[in-house]
């Protein structure tokens, strides 16, 4: 029998869980007060709304989209039957019934909520107390005083039973009226997951078992095991709401066996990112994006990617009500061992003046350059504490690296998702990026050091010199996660700026050429078609130009397409060419890249349809071939997120230095990869 202090705790999980509905209700308010979607009775259900981050409103607004999506379809396919109804299990202070009610949609449809008696209770209370909901109760019928109704109408039941009670579930729903032949809808909302595994199975089977046509909606987490979803299973932990069934069926596959091993006849599943790019239309992408200043897209492909929804049916009528089967990803990375191994950077030994650790070296949307071997500038970017203007200097000493700052303590200006591009004759040129989504960074910054001889000791700090740039010419438009790199046509050297984006564009897809000896915007001829507008790509110097890789374009998707701008010769300017490489690489974004002899290295970022994580793909440029390495990140104590972070490489010819990275983590919590790691090429060099 289970013990006092069993019974103790779990009590405290399931009001912990509990805890859920209120902080998800504000969070669906402040959506709807943003415009994401209607709905005038959720407000009823909160104290005092609050106004949330817009990465937090967008991933409620896709909940609700995908739920109301499949309740409309429901609702649609039983049209014409006499009899239907909703069953919403763990359905805390949800307005669906009451947003059905007010658009007409319910024509003789029933709607029967189960939940907690507590929070059932509760909501009771609010919906009598309140005379925009109670008039929404058509011949309300007072509860029994001792049963579990708290609210009875003729198209309302709201009843107080804990779902995992089986019997008395069944014997609740009995008596409010529930007609288990009728057409039957049921929901579940980020419920299943919070029971012990054999509790969700079971109420999985007696819902098939009981119900013969029926459709079950799910919506709840999934891919518990990369960086992010890491960082979610330690959220829900610290809040006593572990998230149980993740373990036995953490991906779509998974789910989607597990609803058919457990009666139904039919299932499809998938994740966010397949629901919003494929069932809701551009148009309503389009509104969505124009609601609130954004610059999140990596947080909210990772949102997406780590929650689903999922369709299962009993009976011949409810099958058409399925979500549509997804396409299979156009291209599946399909890694060649071995993994390259990842392992934090060693700190150099002994204590030079003026250095720092590399404890506490975190940051995302930074900007680096190598200003010579051994020596790499870090500028801008977001860390926990706050967003900086001043300049960093990772230097190789005595066997490791470590963290060296600048002198005077020069300001840089805050700027993120910038460009800092080594120049030929030494120092480096900073361009664009933000400080805001509505405040992009206007103009160049010219970076020079402290030509010390090489093999000298850094015993204070580099000395930097940060001076204005002065150009002359047409300037493009300012801009953000654009690419910059140099190339050289006929003996002179140009700073060539491609895509990015700023306030009024979600892509760009203009060239742009800065004379570096005369400092002049210049138009140079480029034959050939240019890749499409994107953002978040890679333009590495290659043979005088330089070789583009993947980005996310203005449809929201990333891309995976290579390009080359080749030097025309003859007063031809520069050439586009389009590299055919075979099996086409995993389309990604927020990545890094460098070429390396014939190869181009790409390392990290986000994808949206294939399992896993990018590692490092290696496109041959002589040959187009390409191959996917997967990493092993054994050797990093903490959950490694590849976007929106550096890369440089290192002394060796086989090792990249990655720095800073990580994001918001939905409503999760931030992580920022603390230190710096390196990552062995050799194996992917061959």
């Amino acid at each position: 029998m289970p013990t006092a202090n069993t019974k103790k705790q779990k009590k405290g999980r399931d009001t912990a869980v509990q805890g859920t509905n209120d902080s998800s209700v504000v969070s669906k308010v402040s959506a709807a007060a943003q415009g994401y979607f209607q709905d005038d009775f959720l407000q009823h259900f909160v104290c005092k709304a609050a106004r949330r981050a817009p990465l937090i409103n967008r991933g409620y607004y896709v909940r609700w989209r995908a739920v109301d999506h499949c309740v409309r379809t429901f609702l649609r396919v039983t049209a014409e039957c006499p009899k239907r109804q909703v069953l919403s299990l763990g359905a805390g202070f949800d307005s669906l019934y009451f947003r059905l009610r007010a658009d007409g949609s319910l024509n003789g449809a029933v709607v029967f909520e189960v939940d907690f008696p507590d929070v059932a209770r509760r909501k009771s209370a609010l919906i009598l107390s309140n005379e925009t909901l109670s008039g929404m109760l058509d011949s309300h019928l007072p509860p029994s005083p001792t049963g579990p109704a708290c609210v009875c109408s003729s198209q309302y039941r709201l009843l107080g039973v804990d779902v995992r009670e089986e019997s008395q579930v069944e014997q609740a729903l009995g008596a409010a009226g529930l007609d288990w032949a009728a057409p039957t809808l049921i929901l579940s909302e980020v419920v299943l997951t919070y029971m012990e595994t054999r509790w969700s199975d079971a109420v999985i089977s007696w819902a098939a078992r009981l119900l013969p046509q029926s459709l079950l909606v799910v919506y709840e987490q999934i891919r518990p095991d990369d960086a992010f979803g890491r960082v979610m299973l330690q959220h829900f932990h610290k809040l006593n709401s572990r998230l149980h069934a993740l373990r036995q069926y953490p991906d779509t596959a998974a789910q989607r066996r597990r609803f058919l091993d457990k009666g139904w006849e039919q299932c499809v599943c998938v994740d966010m990112n397949h629901f919003f790019l494929g069932l809701v239309s551009e148009e309503e992408r389009g509104r969505v994006e124009s609601l609130e200043p954004f610059d999140e897209h990596e947080e909210w492909h990772q949102k997406c990617s780590h929650y689903f929804i999922l369709t299962a049916c009993r009976g011949a009528l409810t099958a058409a009500a399925l979500l549509p089967h997804p396409a299979g990803p156009s291209v599946s990375p399909s890694p060649s061992p071995p993994a390259l191994s990842v392992r934090p950077v060693p700190a150099a030994v002994g204590g030079l003046e003026g250095l720092e650790g590399l404890e506490g070296l975190e940051g995302l949307a930074m900007a680096s350059t190598s200003l010579r071997p051994g020596l790499i500038l870090l500028t801008g970017g977001s860390s926990r504490g706050g967003r900086g203007a001043a300049g960093r200097v990772l230097l190789r000493a005595q066997g490791g690296w470590r963290s060296v700052g600048v002198e005077p303590a020069a300001d840089l200006g805050v700027r993120l998702h910038h460009t800092a591009t080594r120049l030929p004759g030494g120092g480096a040129l900073l361009l664009g990026g933000r400080s805001s989504p509505l405040r992009p960074v206007a103009g160049l910054c010219s970076v020079t050091f402290d030509p010390r001889p090489e093999g000298s000791e850094v015993r204070e700090a580099v000395k930097l010199c940060v001076e204005p740039t002065v150009c002359s010419g047409e300037a493009p438009p300012p801009r953000w996660r654009h690419s910059a790199a140099v190339v050289s046509s006929e003996g002179r050297d140009f700073l060539f700026v491609f895509g990015g984006k700023n306030q009024r564009e979600a892509a760009l897809g203009d060239s742009c050429f800065l004379d570096l000896d005369q400092r002049r915007w210049t138009h140079l001829p480029v034959e050939g078609a240019a890749p499409e507008p994107r953002h978040s790509h890679s333009a590495c110097p290659f043979r005088g130009g330089v070789v583009l890789f993947g980005g996310l374009g203005r449809r929201g998707a990333p891309l995976g397409d290579a390009a080359l701008l080749r030097p025309a010769g003859s007063g031809r300017g520069f050439c586009w060419e389009a590299l055919d490489v075979r099996p086409p690489p995993v389309p990604r974004y927020s990545h890094r890249a460098h070429v390396m002899g014939d190869k181009l290295v790409v390392v990290g970022g986000v994808w949206l349809h294939a399992d896993g994580v990018p590692g490092v793909a290696v496109i041959d440029m002589a040959t187009g071939g390409s191959v996917e390495f997967s990493l092993d990140t054994t050797s990093v104590p903490w959950p490694l997120m590849l976007h929106s972070f550096c890369s440089e490489t290192t002394d060796s010819e086989s090792e990249l230095l990655l720095i800073g990275g990580g994001g918001n983590c939905f409503s999760f919590g931030t992580h920022l990869n603390p230190q710096p790691v390196c990552l062995d090429l050799r194996p992917a060099l061959i």
